[in-house]
């Protein structure tokens, strides 16, 4: 049987399906995985880094290595309503690339309730454009989740989505200088972020809360993306 693919953009978005399932580090063709079983069912996972660009990149090097039966994206997404609660699971119904307009229809796997659309974007937000995309039907924000689709149907691969929101767009908490405070792949910037706290040191409370939100987000994402591969 094929194996399960987990895609995360982010290290701490894969460290709670690495400890519930005990994946172990792995190489997946020319770059860093994990793998390990699932009920007896085989599993691999990768971290591409952030934003659509080293999403695909990640995804084809992925595809070129093993041919899995489904990707599983899994991670965090931005809410664009203030009413959405931080942990709560979206489960789109079509996920667009916000810079071509390239939309994906998301077939969910396990119980469920598809609503909405999931906006791919490289770039932070503006407060201004949220009340045009909550128009056209949009929920939730991410940076890579339209650009694994996309190199999954070119390969005739299926995929899905499980992201919990861990932060709400319209409260400003985050910003082009606090999105910066993170590498490319995932990891914090621990120089950036010390300089950052020295400049802005009133906004360390804010930068607490919106890591144990980060927190609850992946744990409640790979709950709900373990669940639905048992259940299908």
């Amino acid at each position: 049987m094929a194996p399960i693919a987990f895609v995360c953009a982010m290290p701490m978005e894969l460290r709670p399906l690495t400890k519930r399932l005990g994946l172990r580090k792995t190489r997946v063709g020319d770059g860093p995985g994990q793998e390990g079983s699932l009920d007896g069912r085989e599993v691999v996972a990768i971290v591409t880094g952030m934003g659509t660009e080293l999403a695909a990149a990640g995804t084809e090097r992925l595809l070129d290595a093993v041919t899995p039966e489904r990707v599983v994206v899994v991670g965090i997404t931005g809410a664009v309503e203030d009413e959405t609660p931080i942990g709560a699971l979206v489960l789109p119904e079509r996920v667009v690339d916000g810079a071509s307009g390239r939309e994906h229809r998301h077939e969910l796997l396990g119980p469920g309730t598809t609503h909405g659309v999931m906006w791919t974007t490289d770039r932070i937000t503006p407060a201004a454009e949220l009340p045009d995309l909550r128009a056209r039907g949009v929920v939730s924000l991410d940076m890579e989740t339209a650009a694994i689709a996309r190199a999954c149907e070119e390969r005739g691969v299926p995929w899905t989505v499980f992201r919990a929101v861990s932060d709400r767009a319209t409260d400003g908490s985050v910003d082009e200088e606090l999105f910066r405070l993170s590498n490319q792949d995932g990891t914090p910037n621990g120089r950036a972020v010390a300089r950052y706290v020295l400049r802005h040191p009133g906004r360390l409370p804010g930068m607490v809360r919106m890591g144990k939100g980060a927190k609850l987000a992946t744990e409640r994402a790979a709950e709900a993306a373990i669940a639905a591969v048992r259940a299908g």
